[in-house]
């Protein structure tokens, strides 16, 4: 019996879920206090995607995206500032070594025109300033953006009648 009406749902599923979540990273731009973005490069942005595979009894669903989208979603609590999330900042984590070999925040940094005031008054350096947002991250983490959480969730709540509906017309199909 093939299950084309299921496969159909799924995929509504999916690319609701991608559209929705991509919109809030879109959205998101810029909203945050200190102007950090979940869509500064657009990485995860185009990252966002979804896979279904036919298994023996049906489909199976997979979305997929950036390693660090899960910690975008999600949220990581900092050494001070503690966030409802199981990823974490500890005392002894090497971000501030991770940004000396890879310096991501200071080019965020020159990207955004970001520099830190020095105490004689001139401009320090992007790198400086790199290491100063990676000092402020351990410490504070980073807030959940709940980007692909909420569309996940709000999908959800109606996939399962489309499911029905789908599964009850795959089967009229396969008795007719």
């Amino acid at each position: 019996m093939q299950l084309k009406e299921q496969k159909k749902a799924l995929q509504a599923f999916g690319k609701y879920v991608v559209q929705q979540a991509r919109t809030i990273l879109t959205k998101n731009k810029g909203n945050d206090k200190k102007g950090f973005t979940t869509n500064n490069t657009k990485q995860l942005y185009d990252s966002l995607s979804y896979q279904i595979d036919d298994v023996s009894v049906g489909s199976r669903l997979y979305f997929e995206m950036e390693d660090y989208g899960q910690y975008q979603d999600r949220g990581v609590s900092g050494t001070e500032r503690k966030y409802n999330t199981p990823f974490s900042y500890k005392s002894t984590s090497k971000l501030i070594g991770l940004e000396y070999n890879t310096g991501y925040l200071g080019k965020w940094a020159a990207a955004n025109k970001l520099q830190p005031r020095l105490k004689n008054g001139r401009y320090g350096t992007y790198k400086q300033m790199g290491f100063i947002l990676a000092q402020s991250i351990k410490k504070k983490g980073l807030k959940p953006s709940l980007f692909f959480t909420k569309p996940f969730e709000r999908g959800l709540k109606r996939l399962p009648e489309e499911l029905a509906n789908g599964l009850s017309t795959d089967f009229d199909n396969f008795l007719s």
